[in-house]
């Protein structure tokens, strides 16, 4: 399995059909493979060698579909920068796995000078913007026009592909490394889940540099499908270019669910042609779905459940139980069940599995679990404990599975809140307060207590006119949750704070109540 392959079966088997999309810009295949190669010449005539590492810094666009290519067709490996992140984080990261090229778009230029005199690795930049391009890096489509198509290196296999930063929502992240053979499973498991079929025209709008997109990028590329890249989401730019472009599928966070059916244009748009929705990264709440099916009725919704170091996917909610079946049978609060070639067990602190419906720790086995971290040696073992042969990844996800083998995600085990000695899995109040008609958004996240040792307090975000009261939304859980359950405390805000992936960054919520303590529980 080479990421490379997917590209010259496609220029095989429609030379002229349409590879990308962006803005005005329209590439064939059979162009986008001249570019990608003459780009792979480029990156290294700059002296980048095997194994080497090459940064992109960059919103969407249809040269990140190409830098995505072309660094392993020059036997190099990507390092996909988070674009939320400062220019110290930003340097850290390049420095961590000695990336020493780097492209940036016009959007990050102005970054460039502080990551020069903050990075001790790097050494070239590239400009894959349109503007004019900054003194002191090298113009993206001038190098491509000036150097000539080099082979494939045909790297490949447990071959590294990238070095991909966890999310952050915990502390500094660590270099998830993944193969080739990680990546282009996934993108099976995706097109075998349905979200991918030949001729589909996927669309780009959550953020590339994240490893749900990547997804996307193998699964369309297996199919032979159209990649049209958003430079960025926001919900009127997203539903324009589902309208415009007649894109029939697309992976989302449920945040960006969230702001698409609720923009007071939504129904307004032609929708019709999307066919699948792929989502993931965060619990969706049962509310959020009614609204998004009601205004999607002929979409295919598809819940995956992952993480960066599963290459992302592990389980997935068919579209089939997106329904009134699948709410009769409960089956819709669940993550699904193990994808082809996946293994998924729910085991206690001992490792042994746990009978069905008793909480433990999710671990997963499959071709594409993560190689380990970039030069975290013991953190590698830790979280990829052996059993005979096999390698399990230990997600630290608390979860449980019904005797159909369809996985409940509970909890983050870190984000366990313990009260009074009962343990609070926050997603299941964080469901409860977010049926409240007047809850836009909301994270649940545990305070220090001087009777209980933890207290749950949510936060929340009301809809846009929309008032309640901290009493009103804990009478409302009253009657959905247990007592010991209930938020004892509310607080109201205008935003979370989430990271480059739609997730909400609890640590940050958390800080100024745990600032100066010694944190003991949860």
């Amino acid at each position: 399995m080479q990421l490379t392959q997917a590209l010259h079966g496609a220029v095989a088997r429609q030379p002229l059909g349409i590879a990308t999309v962006c803005g005005g810009r329209r590439h064939t295949f059979t162009q986008f493979r001249d570019r990608v190669a003459r780009l792979a010449g480029a990156l290294r005539s700059l002296g980048v060698s095997s194994g080497d590492r090459v940064g992109i810094l960059s919103l969407n666009s249809d040269r990140y579909v190409e830098a995505y290519m072309a660094v392993p067709w020059a036997d190099a490996v990507i390092n996909p920068v988070n674009t939320r992140w400062s220019a110290a984080e930003i340097a850290c990261s390049l420095d961590d796995c000695d990336t020493r090229v780097l492209l940036v778009d016009d959007h990050f230029a102005p970054m460039v000078a502080d990551l020069r005199a903050r990075s001790r690795s790097l050494a070239t930049l590239v400009h894959l913007g349109d503007n004019p391009t900054p003194e002191g890096m090298l113009p993206y489509e001038a190098l491509i026009e000036r150097h000539a198509a080099v082979t494939d290196a045909g790297r490949g296999g447990r071959d590294l592909a990238g070095v991909f930063y966890t999310g952050g929502t915990t502390g500094f992240p660590k270099g998830v490394m993944l193969s080739h053979e990680a990546l282009v499973f996934n993108g099976v498991l995706l097109a075998s889940a349905g979200v991918v079929r030949p001729g589909d025209i996927g669309l780009h709008t959550a953020p590339m540099f994240h490893l749900a997109d990547h997804a996307l990028f193998n699964a369309l590329w297996l199919v032979g499908g159209t990649h049209v890249a958003l430079p960025a989401f926001t919900p009127q730019g997203m539903l324009q270019a589902l309208e415009r472009e007649r894109i029939t599928t697309t992976v989302l966070v449920p945040t960006m669910i969230q702001l698409m059916v609720d923009h007071p244009d939504a129904a307004r748009h032609d929708l019709s042609t999307l066919r699948s929705l792929a989502y993931g990264g965060s619990i969706i709440s049962e509310a959020v779905l009614d609204r998004a099916q009601r205004l999607l009725p002929q979409v295919d919704f598809v819940q995956a459940y992952g993480m960066t170091e599963l290459g992302p996917c592990a389980t997935a909610l068919p579209a089939a139980l997106h329904s009134a079946e699948g709410r009769a049978r409960d089956k819709l609060r669940s993550g699904g069940v193990a994808l082809p070639g996946v293994a998924v067990r729910v085991v206690g602190p001992d490792g042994c599995d746990l009978p069905h419906g008793e909480v433990g720790e999710i671990i997963v086995s499959s071709p594409s679990v993560m190689l380990g971290y970039w030069n975290r040696p013991e953190e590698t073992a830790q979280a990829l404990q052996r059993v005979p042969n096999t390698g399990w990844m230990h997600t630290g996800d608390g979860g449980r599975m019904d005797d159909e083998g369809f996985l409940y995600i509970v909890d983050r085990v870190k984000d366990m809140i313990i009260s009074g000695g009962e343990n609070v899995h926050s997603t299941e109040v964080e469901r409860a307060v977010a049926r409240h008609p007047a809850v836009a958004a909301c994270a649940v996240i545990g305070v220090p207590d001087d009777v209980w040792g933890e207290r749950v307090h949510a936060v929340v975000v009301l809809k846009s006119g929309q008032q309640a009261t901290a009493e009103e939304i804990q009478q409302h859980c009253g009657a959905l949750i247990g007592s010991y359950k209930c938020p004892k405390s509310v607080e109201f805000v205008a935003e979370l704070p989430l990271s480059g992936a739609g997730k909400v960054l609890k640590r940050k919520l958390r800080a100024p109540y745990w600032q100066g303590r010694e944190r003991r529980v949860g």
